[in-house]
């Protein structure tokens, strides 16, 4: 079992593997910490839509409300015979500019970046850039506790996005150079195990570290908690991780290292005509953006729909087992079936997985908690499949001298169709509801996603 070989792998390898998996725990935790605390800021900064709100100050009882009064005059009329307001005008942290923050505001720069950064990661030492990299995201994290402007936060969404986009293909370049074939799955898998345990921390961080109202600055705490690590991680990549040797296949040359920019960039090119990598980037695309969308709105989701339920308590926990345990036994699973009919058997995985995690997803949005939240580990167990087992496929259709090249160009395209697609939620929220709008982008896109591999 791969799985079983990867922990006994030599201790070195693995240490670095863990390393990364840290860092790219807290990629994931500083992306989506917006997420949580999208409320609370847009009500302090004075962001997004507003909506008329319960007012949590008073108690009350009656068949008032509050979702119901469409404008400020109306909601602000819902009040008792002393003249005590039941409801209040309030941003409630979702609409367009919210979706421009966590759409294009960030993955714009992060993709562009993300390509530059990866044709240089071919030349230089990469786990340099990647502590560079790390320490300018998790700075530019703690500066965002001390926004107090709209446009501040969309600028600093911007440096985020040109910071975070050096993690995955300097990590998996050098993943790749450390592990076989054999185990390249099982560790990519491994690897991400981070963006599960960084996004269910974004939920405790955003809900547990706000309420606390340390010093009366509620979720700005949050991002000061959540960047600090960073520069430790940092410190420990630079001075105990070693850059691999760049491994080769039998095929490939050593004057192929040696090529010149403009024919580096058409070997590029020709790998991306091969329809099976075509296919590939289509449907990562998809089913990218239906995880962009419910990542950035599944508190939202919850708060609209279902306000006394403990998101962070469901969130901090079921996001990282059921997402765990997908992308470890997706990345066993597709190593095992790659032995019985080769590398083409990682796309059957990927298709099978799909389509049988869409139920669980659409039952999420129907049910009422506590079965909602239980309908996301059978749902992130098989959906999340996907994620090292593409990246297993990337780097084994390309030759390893245009490795990390080849990984930047793959997330550049499927981040800017994904990362941009949460600016569909607003337009279709207005024309259907919250709920068909989640369902037609969450559920629906793992279909798209699996009937395009």
């Amino acid at each position: 079992m791969n799985l079983i070989q990867l922990f006994r792998s030599e201790g070195y390898p693995l240490y670095v593997l863990c390393v990364l998996l840290a860092t790219y725990l807290l990629n994931q935790l500083d992306r989506y910490i917006l997420a949580t605390t999208s409320a609370p800021m847009a009500r302090d900064i004075h962001f997004g839509d507003q909506v008329c709100l319960e007012n949590d100050t008073v108690t009350y009882t009656g068949n008032i409300t509050c979702k119901s009064a469409g404008s400020e005059p109306s909601c602000t009329n819902l009040t008792n015979a002393n003249g005590t307001e039941y409801c209040l005008w309030e941003y409630n942290g979702s609409g367009e500019q919210y979706q421009i923050l966590v759409g294009p505001a960030f993955t714009v720069v992060y993709t562009i970046t993300g390509v530059v950064l990866g044709f240089i990661a071919d030349i230089w030492t990469r786990k340099y850039i990647l502590v560079v990299c790390l320490m300018l995201w998790s700075g530019v994290t703690i500066l965002t506790g001390f926004a107090h402007e709209y446009w501040q936060v969309v600028l600093l969404r911007f440096a985020l996005g040109i910071g975070q986009a050096g993690c995955t293909p300097f990590a998996a370049s050098i993943i790749a150079d450390y592990f076989s074939e054999e185990m390249r799955g099982s560790a990519m898998g491994f690897y991400n195990w981070g963006i599960y345990t960084g996004y269910s921390l974004s939920y405790a961080m955003g809900n547990y570290i706000t309420k606390a109202n340390i010093n009366g600055q509620g979720w700005r705490w949050a991002y000061f908690i959540s960047g600090i690590p960073g520069f430790l991680v940092g410190l420990l990549i630079l001075l105990t991780v070693k850059e691999p040797e760049r491994r080769k296949t039998a095929k490939e040359k050593e004057k192929d290292y040696d090529l010149s920019p403009l024919r580096k960039l058409m070997t590029i090119l020709r790998c991306f005509l091969n329809p099976s990598l075509m296919m590939l980037i289509i449907a990562g695309s998809v089913r990218n953006a239906a995880g962009y969308i419910w990542g950035n709105n599944t508190q939202l989701f919850f708060d609209h729909y279902y306000k006394d339920s403990n998101v962070g308590l469901w969130m901090s926990w079921v996001p990282l087992v059921g997402g765990s345990c997908g992308v470890l036994f997706g990345g066993f699973i597709s190593d095992r079936v790659v032995k019985r009919v080769g590398p083409q058997g990682r796309i059957w995985v990927l298709v099978i997985s799909q389509l049988c995690a869409a139920p669980f997803a659409a039952l999420a949005l129907y049910l009422e908690p506590p079965y909602a939240f239980l309908m996301l580990i059978p749902s992130n167990i098989i959906g999340e499949m996907w994620v090292g087992v593409t990246l297993a496929v990337v780097v084994e259709l390309v030759p390893s001298y245009i490795r990390t090249s080849t990984v930047a160009v793959y997330l550049f395209i499927s981040t800017n169709i994904g990362g941009n697609s949460p600016l569909l939620v607003t337009p279709l929220r207005k024309a259907t509801s919250f709920r068909t709008a989640l369902t037609i982008l969450f559920p629906g896109l793992y279909v798209a996603g699996g009937c395009c591999d």
